[in-house]
């Protein structure tokens, strides 16, 4: 009796054995390939409950989502003789998995072959366009060439290239180093310039200014002296005009100016003949001289 329970269990065992390696499930984000003693004898791209022979044939998944390749940093020359280090991107599909397993396996061999056409295709197609030509609008452009150039080496693959990024394009470090170096020396030579031409404006600004300066200043005394004669002109009239009035009261008040003015300071000292026509109004009140 135990001896055919435990027949039972062995073949229930062996029959499950047996019946778990003749099915598996094929996820939708999956497509299998089905081998047989290694080679592959049918693909199956939908997904739900499929059976095969088991222990003899296997299966292989691969991804229907898209996949990320990331190529290494590399320089390239462009047109113009600029150097850029280029860091770009791809993202592929597995369209072709019979294809796929015959030509590279594996995920990351397709990504090993697919880095090496992206920088081949990325050396060829830039090292025709400038360096402005990359930083503008066409840089959409260049893109897609390489695209269709990555393409066309992608499909004995069986893959499909999905789109084709440049993540960053910079200088070397030397070069950048040299851009910077050049940028500084520019802007020292325009700022000599500025203050070059600056020190020049002030100059003509200087110049000028000391120029109407002077001539101001000629105005100003031409008219003072202009104003000056006339004013000189008119007090001699004034005083002729008034010594013609009066003669003896004009003398008199000259001779007391000048004595005022003589004789202002306590220590002055006069050695004049009391009889000079200077001390005349000392001697009469009316100015004449003295009587012999």
């Amino acid at each position: 009796m135990n001896r055919t329970l435990a027949i039972i269990g062995a073949i229930v065992l062996i029959g499950g054995v047996i019946l778990s390696n003749s099915y598996f499930i094929v996820d939708q984000t999956k497509q299998t390939l089905v081998l047989r003693f290694g080679e592959p004898v049918r693909e199956i791209l939908q997904p739900g409950l499929q059976f095969k022979i088991p222990f003899i044939e296997e299966t292989v998944f691969y991804e229907r989502r898209a996949l990320d390749v990331d190529p290494p940093r590399q320089q390239v020359i462009l047109s113009d003789q600029k150097r850029l280090d280029v860091d770009s991107y791809a993202r592929y599909t597995i369209t072709d998995p019979l294809e796929f397993f015959r030509s590279v396996r594996t995920e990351r061999e397709a990504a090993s072959r697919l880095s090496n056409i992206i920088n081949s295709s990325l050396r060829r197609v830039l090292g025709n366009q400038t360096l402005l030509q990359v930083l503008s609008d066409g840089r959409v452009s260049i893109m897609s060439q390489i695209k269709e150039i990555v393409n066309e080496s992608a499909t004995r693959y069986g893959l499909e290239i999905i789109e084709v990024r440049i993540r960053r394009a910079d200088y070397p470090d030397a070069t950048r180093e040299n851009v910077y170096n050049r940028m500084i020396s520019e802007r020292e030579r325009e700022a000599a310039q500025f203050r070059a031409e600056g020190s020049e404006q002030a100059q003509k600004i200087r110049a000028d200014a000391d120029k109407q300066r002077t001539i101001v200043i000629a105005e100003a005394q031409k008219q003072a002296e202009t104003l000056r004669g006339e004013g000189d002109g008119q007090a001699i009239k004034i005083y002729a005009d008034a010594f013609g009035q009066d003669p003896d009261f004009f003398a008199f008040y000259r001779s007391m100016q000048a004595y005022r003015t003589a004789m202002s300071e306590g220590d002055t000292t006069l050695v004049l003949n009391p009889d000079s026509d200077f001390f005349r109004f000392f001697n009469s009140m009316d100015g004449a001289p003295a009587a012999d």
